[in-house]
């Protein structure tokens, strides 16, 4: 895949707590703006979802995708790829999670690449628009709990 856009954010709680988050794909619709809908597809043998599929409407962007989920033993990764999806051709993105102190820096990692070329320029803005936004609602989120 080509570039990758990557951002951060630190977030007051422990990693295991904002795993916690991430991992509950069911409860994305209510705190997630863009997602509609999620459905765990195969969970692993660790207990996480190994398979999701998302209904997205952002705006101009409306999706049906699925993504395959490698979660690492530590609890302080989780890694995903794209499956199937109708307007994406691929997606790859990382979580990693590392502790400071009583907080956890979150760093987010994606790569898009869409169905209909798009300019890396505007590629990489879009992407890190959906960074910035998902790592404030997540922040959100678990500080909420």
């Amino acid at each position: 895949m080509a570039d990758e856009s990557t951002q951060s954010i630190v977030v007051a709680a422990a990693p295991p707590a904002i795993m916690a988050v991430i991992a509950d794909f069911p409860a994305y619709p209510e705190w997630a703006n863009a997602v509609k809908e999620t459905e765990v597809l195969e969970t692993g043998a660790d207990g996480n979802p190994s398979q999701v599929r998302f209904t997205l409407d952002a705006g101009p962007f409306k999706d049906v995708y699925t993504l395959s989920y490698k979660w690492a033993d530590d609890g302080l990764s989780v890694n995903w790829n794209l499956v199937k999806g109708q307007m994406q051709r691929a997606q790859t993105g990382t979580y990693q999670l590392t502790p400071e102190g009583d907080q956890t820096r979150v760093t987010y990692t994606l790569s898009v690449q869409l169905v209909v070329p798009m300019i890396g320029l505007f590629r990489r803005k879009a992407e890190k628009m959906i960074m910035d936004t998902a790592l404030k609602e997540l922040k959100r989120r678990v500080e909420e709990s």
